[in-house]
């Protein structure tokens, strides 16, 4: 059993002796090395180690904002529109009160794969999810019903005002789709027209907005000027891009039929 306990103590004692002796090796092989060369070797870690940290931020920012976000008043098309983009399919769908999301590949050589999520567009749902979102977006369309677009203008605006003046967004510049779903009906009003009308709407908006927030001495969240001061309200000034195009998700003869998503489907693929 004493046997035992030596030949442990033994063994301790040689690989402690072991790896004493490759210490004062490695010791005495970098005394006899040319300074200059020891300096070229620090320096060759530091660019690795700085590479290294380098990537892993790059990559983690390039990866993180991999999302689009689908959003919109409630109506508008958004479900369908995310079926469609993800399977073709026309799908009946009803009102969502929570988000669905899937991975959509986008019709480009890159073979790019962003995270299609349809948001919850019910006035009382829709902050609590742009919140748990919006950092992550790569893009985001804004789904517009272009055939009772006259009726709800104004709420369009005041949900487009939201995302526009939001400081995380404005940081991060997701491209901005506005797709003028439902043009499939005769009603349906033109991209260039909402184009128009939302600028108009904007630009009251931001001087209602503003006075508000100058009255609270901008306490408020989303105090971001909207646009340029002292000129009228365009999409044009604002630091992100911003796309009008039009869409069906429905298609234009029966349910079952394609829908009209082609352009949309071209500008994620240019993301």
């Amino acid at each position: 059993h004493s046997g035992c306990i030596m030949d442990d103590k033994e063994a301790a004692e040689m690989a402690e002796n072991s790896f004493e002796s490759f210490k004062e090796s490695i010791r005495q092989q970098l005394e006899n090395q040319d300074p200059v060369f020891l300096i070229g070797l620090v320096v060759a870690l530091a660019v690795v180690l700085i590479t290294c940290v380098f990537l892993k931020y790059f990559l983690s920012s390039k990866t993180v904002r991999s999302a689009v976000l689908l959003v919109g008043l409630c109506d508008s098309g958004k479900t369908l529109l995310f079926s469609r983009l993800l399977s073709g399919k026309f799908k009946r769908t009803q009102t969502s009160i929570t988000d669905n999301s899937a991975p959509y590949k986008a019709k480009n050589d890159r073979g790019s794969t962003w995270t299609l999520i349809d948001l919850p567009g019910h006035e009382s749902l829709r902050p609590q999810y742009l919140e748990k979102f919006k950092s992550t977006a790569r893009a985001i369309v804004f789904v517009v019903d272009s055939a009772i677009f006259q009726k709800e203008v104004r709420d369009v605006a005041e949900f487009m005002y939201v995302l526009l003046t939001d400081t995380i967004l404005s940081r991060n510049a997701p491209a901005l789709l506005v797709a003028c779903n439902k043009q499939d009906i005769t009603m349906a009003k033109s991209a260039k027209l909402i184009q128009q009308q939302l600028e108009k709407e904007l630009n009251t908006l931001r001087v209602t907005r503003s006075a508000a927030l100058s009255s609270q001495d901008g306490s408020v969240g989303g105090n971001l000027y909207l646009g340029k001061k002292g000129k009228d309200f365009e999409f044009s000034q604002l630091p992100i891009k911003v796309e009008f195009l039009e869409c069906s998700a429905r298609g234009s003869k029966v349910e079952e039929g394609d829908a009209d998503i082609e352009i949309l489907e071209k500008s994620l693929a240019k993301l």
